[in-house]
């Protein structure tokens, strides 16, 4: 099982086959971004849209892509970067990581060509947990709680890392990485 200090910012979450039926969880991984007494943060990183940012900021020339980053608040934009030097503010999430920070300033730094697409990452809405509600999430296997290996962060784009994150936890998640999409199609 997994304790409340296992769940800690900077690691990752990776539904369970359990959640293919899920709409908003199937197949994601989702980088912790807080956790404390009153609930968890996180945002789902393999789930592109089909926006831009200067599809929903108009004034805001950016091409850089939005992804889902959960179900709640999906009216709001979120960002998490590994540049704290150049937006002030920012909460760091784990060594390099960072959540947040001034908005003016990464809006003048991308417009003037100084923050790279590899170097920050825009969602839609968050996902939340209440208080324990992700340690009993976990321990009725819908999320399996690992390290982020990945060197960045941001090389997570599409929902096969979902698929190839299955292959490398090895043994019977090698057999669910092959799964349909819908399962009840199959």
């Amino acid at each position: 099982m997994s304790h409340l200090n296992d769940i800690i910012k900077g690691k990752l979450l990776v539904a369970e086959p359990s959640t293919l039926m899920d709409k908003s969880f199937n197949r994601s991984i989702i980088l912790i971004a807080d956790n404390n007494d009153e609930g968890t943060v996180g945002f789902i990183m393999n789930k592109p849209t089909e926006f831009i940012v200067k599809d929903l900021i108009f004034d805001f020339d950016c091409d850089f892509r939005i992804y889902k980053g959960g179900p709640v608040e999906t009216d709001n934009l979120y960002f998490i970067h590994k540049i704290p030097s150049l937006i002030p503010d920012a909460v760091e999430i784990s060594e390099g990581l960072y959540w947040g920070g001034n908005y003016n300033a990464i809006k003048s730094y991308i417009e003037q060509g100084l923050i790279k697409k590899d170097e920050i990452r825009f969602f839609i809405g968050y996902s939340g947990w209440g208080k324990e509600q992700l340690e009993l999430e976990i321990k009725e296997k819908t999320w399996k709680l690992v390290v982020n290996s990945y060197p960045n962060i941001f090389d997570i784009n599409d929902a096969d890392e979902w698929k190839e994150k299955l292959f490398d936890m090895g043994g019977e998640y090698k057999i669910w990485a092959n799964s349909p999409d819908d399962p009840t199609l199959n």
